[in-house]
């Protein structure tokens, strides 16, 4: 149903940076790229993530309870990308751990405050 998902940045190089190495993990780099917009994914490979400055000019801002939900492959790669995130600038928002009976979580904002999740069910 979602096709991509499209998060607001104020420095679009250092954002750059951190999805480069968060999706490397996936497998997923850059397929489209212009001054202002970067997408990560591959045509007809499910959805991506893009990143913009904001279209009207203002300065990006978060979302209040707006989260983008990563699946992970398995629990070690939850880990692997809550540990990438925060060595590529990002925050800690919740430490790799089990949620309630199998579901592993774990949460972190990236370096423009978008807030992230890498799950695994089951």
């Amino acid at each position: 149903m979602i096709g991509y998902v499209t998060l607001g940045t104020n420095d679009r190089e250092r954002g750059a940076r951190f999805y480069d190495a968060l999706l490397a993990d996936f497998g997923a780099g850059r397929m489209m790229e212009n001054e202002q917009f970067i997408a990560w994914g591959s045509p007809g490979g499910g959805p991506g993530i893009g990143l913009t400055h904001p279209f009207d000019g203002a300065a990006a801002t978060v979302g209040n309870g707006v989260m983008v939900a990563l699946e992970a492959k398995d629990r070690e790669q939850v880990d692997r990308l809550h540990r990438i995130a925060l060595e590529n600038g990002g925050t800690d928002e919740g430490a790799p751990g089990e949620r309630w009976p199998g579901f592993y979580a774990a949460y972190f904002r990236d370096p423009d405050g978008n807030k992230l999740n890498a799950f695994k069910m089951g």
